[in-house]
């Protein structure tokens, strides 16, 4: 289902929530990282797609050290200038994906793709984040320099032994060609329209799930 025909599906997401009693997402606890990256700076940043933004961002912007959380869209052509509307058409190459800036005194870039693959995307299915279909909804990381390269591909390769997934892993390391920030109306989506159908459908179970299975890195209240 394509997110720009999301206002036509309201009443039938509104049914679903009023059908489903909020609870938990099962999330698949992975393992820790056997490596991690180094950090170099005091605040460093990363960018995950998987599936709608709206969901990527609540999650993470209630985890503890995650100073920003944006909605936005990578993995396109460098150097094309993208909205919501011409991603939602899924022929441009973006992948709806959230930007975080984080302390990694606090929480590491290898315990953020543990927490990302554990609750935030479902690292099986191609193109494909529930409720939503196409390529801009591709599970993928988009690192932003070789050591964080390097730990994402190892990552990726541990969870394949691992065999927590009934079906391989698709999730791709894809190169960053730019991030470009969606609109205002966009930011903060779960926070500000908590009861919004669509959120308490799919997101909000995303953060429980997130504070069950992560209590000692969620925080309560969301990051600006």
């Amino acid at each position: 289902m394509a997110r720009r025909s999301k206002a036509l599906f309201l009443p039938v997401f509104a049914a679903l929530a009023a059908a489903s009693p909020l609870h938990a997402e099962r999330a698949i606890l992975a393992p820790v990282p056997a490596i991690d990256a180094i950090p170099t700076r005091k605040l460093e940043t990363a960018i995950f797609a998987g599936g709608c933004y709206w969901g990527v961002e609540g999650v993470f912007s209630h985890v503890k050290g995650v100073q920003l959380a944006v909605s936005g869209f990578a993995g396109g052509p460098k150097g094309r200038r993208v909205d919501y509307e011409k991603v939602s058409e899924g022929d441009t190459g973006f992948a709806e994906s959230v930007r975080v800036t984080y302390d990694p005194a606090q929480v590491s870039y290898g315990a953020l793709l543990r927490i990302f693959f554990s609750v935030v995307a479902d690292p099986t299915t191609l193109n494909y984040q529930r409720p939503d279909s196409g390529t801009q909804y591709r599970s993928a990381l988009f690192p932003l320099n070789p050591e964080q390269d390097r730990v994402a591909r190892a990552y990726i390769v541990q969870l394949g032994k691992a065999g927590l997934w009934p079906n391989p892993i698709v999730t791709q390391v894809e190169p960053f060609t730019g991030f470009q920030d969606a609109a205002a109306d966009h930011q903060d989506f779960a926070r500000k329209y908590p009861t919004h159908p669509y959120i308490v459908r799919w997101d909000r179970p995303r953060i429980a799930a997130l504070k069950a299975t992560f209590p000692t890195f969620y925080r309560e209240k969301p990051s600006p």
